[in-house]
């Protein structure tokens, strides 16, 4: 049972700030996409009730059946999937085609309770790849260039997913993984790759260790650099475009609605990554109060949780997932048809409510990285002195090695007053010596909670 509508050819259009021919689905109007996206998801719909057994049950006690969704809207009563339902079908639940048919599976680390577990059919893999490979020619990646695969590879998405999208494009891709860092240099140096694909935070550890090694790190080959996996500011693209001498895009993507490549950025507009509806219907929510029905669907432009329906995936179709991801939705650019994401101002689970007052860890950075004296390198700590019921947050944050002890004391008693303001939260601010705190070889954790636990 194929989820795909008929190949369509490639476009022979070609984006012009770019010269990039693009595949037929990126060209289409909004109503062809809509009618393709409504064709696919009554499919997708009827696929995952007929065939995973949550589902059924999730539909059955909700009322609604697949027959019920006749236009895009009746999505909204369907209800959601969050990531405590793939752990409860732990590991194969999920899956709606049998275990030959399943190509390659990918999990999570399972750090805070079960894994949740992905699998992929080899259709899945090639739709994987494609998408991919479109992300990466949309920020600016082309056939021919050689590709340094800072991702990390095994049971994380990132990796495989990145390298398998730059072989499809036809790029010569460096599989060199997370980690490593002075290795990741001399490669670099070596191979002269004209891309790089990593989290920003790690890309910006490689580009500090290049300065403390005597390198300039706008001197390298590279040329373009595409990002993901975690958050990061327009504060964050600055730094590393301007560090680096290098064009930085943003690519999206989740395990649980397929990996890396689910949304990438366009490089001649840089507005935020189009997410690729022909195979991803996205959906806004209140994060806070996730009520099922229509009328709960926020409309474009609207702050909300990003939820996600896969529309052709085989092995894993997920139904409105729940991603804890915080954005909005905003018309089309470079690729008109196709919505964009706003940045990722957050997770919902990486939400801190202090004294009353909702903090993400971006709106830290996006204020640190104003001014000038302090580095991008930065922690939350979290405590709550004995007897006091309140709690307290430290920002921990290094100095710039241009910056004197005197001048970024008062960079730190600047960045307290602007984080009163514009976040609304006390906070003690601790500027702490260059290379102090610990780095990214991957994602970056940035809370430390440190309250006692109950």
């Amino acid at each position: 049972m194929t989820l795909h509508a008929p190949e369509t050819p490639a476009a022979t259009t070609a984006s012009p700030a770019t010269d990039a021919v693009l595949d037929r689905e990126e060209t289409m109007s909004r109503d062809e996409l809509e009618a393709l996206q409504l064709s696919r998801l009554q499919h997708t719909v009827a696929y995952a009730y007929e065939r995973v057994p949550l589902y059924k049950r999730k539909f059955d006690d909700a009322g609604i059946h697949p027959a019920d969704l006749r236009e895009l809207s009746d999505l909204g009563n369907f209800p959601f999937t969050t990531k405590d339902d793939l752990r409860a079908e732990y590991p194969f639940g999920m899956f709606a085609v049998p275990q030959h048919e399943v190509a390659r599976i990918h999990a999570s680390s399972g750090t805070t309770g079960r894994p949740t577990v992905v699998g992929y059919t080899k259709q899945d893999l090639a739709d994987w790849a494609k998408l991919v490979a479109r992300s990466l020619r949309a920020s600016g990646v082309r056939p021919g260039m050689k590709v340094h695969n800072a991702y990390g590879y095994g049971l994380f998405t990132g990796g495989l997913g990145a390298h398998a999208g730059a072989e499809a494009l036809g790029c010569t891709v460096i599989p060199i993984s997370g980690g490593q860092t002075e290795r990741q240099i001399q490669l670099i140096q070596d191979f002269k790759p004209d891309a790089i694909l990593a989290t920003p935070t790690y890309l910006l550890t490689i580009a500090d260790a290049m300065a403390h090694m005597g390198i300039d790190p706008a001197s390298t080959s590279l040329k373009f650099a595409v990002l993901g996996a975690e958050p990061w500011t327009q504060e964050m693209r600055h730094e590393l475009e301007v560090t680096m001498n290098i064009k930085a895009c943003d690519i999206y993507g989740l395990s649980e609605v397929m990996g890396p490549g689910v949304a990438g950025e366009a490089v001649e507009t840089q507005d935020g990554s189009h997410i690729w509806e022909d195979h991803f219907r996205p959906e806004i929510i209140d994060a806070f109060n996730p009520l099922v029905g229509t009328e709960n669907v926020l409309r474009d432009g609207e702050h909300g949780e990003l939820v996600f329906t896969s529309l052709t995936k085989e092995a894993l179709p997920i139904i409105r997932y729940r991603t804890k991801d915080l954005t909005r939705l905003l018309p089309g650019t470079a690729r008109p048809a196709h919505r964009r994401m706003g940045r990722i101002t957050g997770r919902s689970d990486d939400m801190i409510i202090l004294r009353g007052v909702n903090v993400f860890p971006s709106q830290i950075e996006e204020i640190a990285l104003r001014i000038p004296e302090l580095s991008p390198h930065f922690q939350l700590e979290l405590t709550r002195p004995e007897n006091q019921r309140m709690d307290r947050m430290t920002v921990k944050i290094e100095r710039r090695e241009t910056s004197t002890v005197e001048q970024s004391t008062t960079a730190g008693r600047t960045l307290q007053e602007q984080i009163k303001i514009h976040v609304g939260s006390s906070c003690t601010v601790d500027v702490v010596e260059p290379g102090s705190l610990e780095r990214s070889n991957g994602k970056l954790k940035r809370i430390y909670d440190l309250r006692p636990q109950q």
